[in-house]
């Protein structure tokens, strides 16, 4: 009998949290063209892997100094969360075959997505390259999540 297969025979079965292939792929999205970007691949991989695509969009709440401007805000980024709702409720008819849904939370947007990452047990988290750039001096999103190590991350530019 060939050694090798003799390993592959006796070897101890492991359990492994996962599948072949992700079950569910989380995307963050604001509305940038770069997050757009970062969905369209994300689709791909899902549509691809048969995997559940998770739209995620992170309402960033702005309390310390804004006073009575909390409420606006707030609405704002309800009214925004509809909007990107609406768009991608458009783009999914062209696309039947991708299982999907949007989720919303607030705070910052690394502990957003970082949340609902956990929630869901997604596999794989896609997001868009920065477009700001404050964030080579602090660190984006994308750069705390690869740094999180819990998840594999694609930076789609």
């Amino acid at each position: 009998m060939d050694e090798s297969a003799e390993t592959r025979d006796n070897r101890t079965h492991i359990f492994e949290y996962g599948v072949d292939g992700p079950k569910a792929i989380l995307v963050g999205i604001d509305g940038s063209d770069s997050a757009w970007r970062a969905a369209a691949y994300a689709a791909g991989l899902a549509r691809r892997q048969d995997s559940l695509l998770v739209l995620a969009y992170v309402q960033q709440l702005f309390t310390t100094g804004w006073g009575q401007a909390g409420i606006p805000l707030v609405e704002t980024g309800e009214e925004i969360a509809e909007e990107l709702l609406a768009y991608i409720r458009d783009s999914a008819t062209r696309m039947e075959s991708i299982r999907w849904e949007f989720r919303t939370a607030q705070g910052d947007p690394y502990s957003g997505l970082v949340a609902i990452a956990a929630e869901l047990r997604v596999d794989a988290i896609v997001v868009g390259a920065s477009e700001h750039a404050g964030h080579r001096m602090f660190g984006s999103v994308a750069v705390r999540l690869v740094k999180t190590g819990r998840w594999p991350v694609t930076v789609v530019p």
